[in-house]
């Protein structure tokens, strides 16, 4: 009998990508599995001993299946989601600790357990790189995308905008928790190279929620430029409408193991300017222009050519809704659903 438990841990924590993706997977499955859980928030050292001591014990006689970064070494029989190797790949960007323990954890977990799930080709070659595991010990499934993700109606996002405090209609966004690969320094240095020669009700609007300290190095957003509103962190209800009246969404990110928020704004028909490295050249593709993220001015010749040419905006919207179509959570849940009962004894 088909038998699987499911560490919910993470579940407890204030919603990222992460937490979305068991979320929307979750929401998909059939209901034959049990959810593995702390009765409360752990943080830290506390979090980490349940994880490596309690749940071992919880999840006797089944599969285990570990969705974010992390699980119990102690546990064989388990399938692992890898979402990105940043604690190995550059340590740097986190707290010592975290970067030091998932350093140790994540290449061993790798070779321990029976199988590991790859958001993208990127994760997958960074998993093999770091635990010199075989190949067909990884599968590649991608994220999808809600249908919630989509154009919207000019009296919807007008209401988010009185909602959230954004000053003017016209304004290029960026969303992503702030954190050093972000690379929103990048970002606003871009900004501010430009923001002299375009419209001035044009605005960048910053969304997102300062990272935990306990995960990664302090951002600083200070001497911000003209015309920058930063919205602190946004609620799920609240992102189709923000992302829909974008103008552009930039996104200079230094590192993605994915990168799910460029991909929601192409689903809304918002063209996008990424970085062209780690994984969202997968998830982009032709669907958007990408600049080398250590170069802002390139970075800035973009965005400002993006910003003065309707054209090219309304050529990439179109590519971008295509594109996106290919992304669905449907298809990322049935995947894993089959791998998970594909690998059961």
């Amino acid at each position: 009998m088909f038998k699987l438990a499911v560490n919910t841990k993470i579940l407890h924590y204030p919603m990222t990508g992460v937490q979305r993706y068991l979320r929307e997977l979750l929401s998909r499955w059939p209901g034959e599995y049990d959810l593995l859980a702390p009765l409360e928030r752990l943080a830290g050292v506390k979090g980490h001993f349940w994880e490596q001591c309690v749940l071992p014990l919880r999840c006797r006689g089944g599969l285990l299946f570990s969705p974010s970064n992390t699980g119990p070494l102690a546990v064989s029989n388990q399938v692992v989601t890898m979402h990105d190797m940043a604690p190995l790949d550059h340590p740097e960007w986190l707290n010592p600790a975290f970067a030091a323990w998932y350093g140790f954890l994540m290449p061993r977990l790798a070779r321990r357990v029976k199988h590991i799930i790859a958001v993208s080709e990127y994760t997958k070659s960074r998993v093999l790189h770091h635990s010199g595991i075989t190949a067909e010990k990884v599968s590649v499934i991608p994220n999808g995308i809600d249908s919630v993700f989509a154009p919207h109606s000019e009296e919807d996002v007008e209401a988010m905008r009185g909602r959230l405090g954004i000053p003017s209609r016209r304004y290029v966004l960026s969303l992503g928790s702030l954190e050093p690969r972000k690379n929103l320094s990048g970002l606003l240095e871009a900004w501010k190279r430009i923001v002299r020669r375009i419209p001035e009700d044009i605005w960048l609007v910053i969304a997102g929620g300062k990272g935990s300290r306990r995960v990664f190095q302090d951002v600083e957003l200070d001497r911000l430029p003209a015309r920058v509103h930063l919205t602190g962190h946004v609620a799920d209800d609240e992102l189709p409408a923000l992302y829909a009246g974008a103008l552009v969404f930039a996104y200079l990110s230094f590192y993605e193991g994915f990168g799910l928020p460029p991909l929601e704004a192409m689903a809304s028909g918002v063209p996008v300017l990424t970085g062209n490295r780690t994984s969202l050249p997968e998830v982009v593709g032709d669907a958007g222009l990408m600049v080398d993220p250590y170069d802002q001015t390139a970075a800035a010749e973009a965005l400002l050519r993006m910003i003065e040419c309707p054209e090219l905006r309304l050529e990439l919207s179109q590519r971008a809704i295509e594109r996106a179509d290919d992304f669905k959570w449907d298809k990322t849940a049935k995947t894993t659903w089959n791998v998970l009962r594909a690998l059961m004894d």
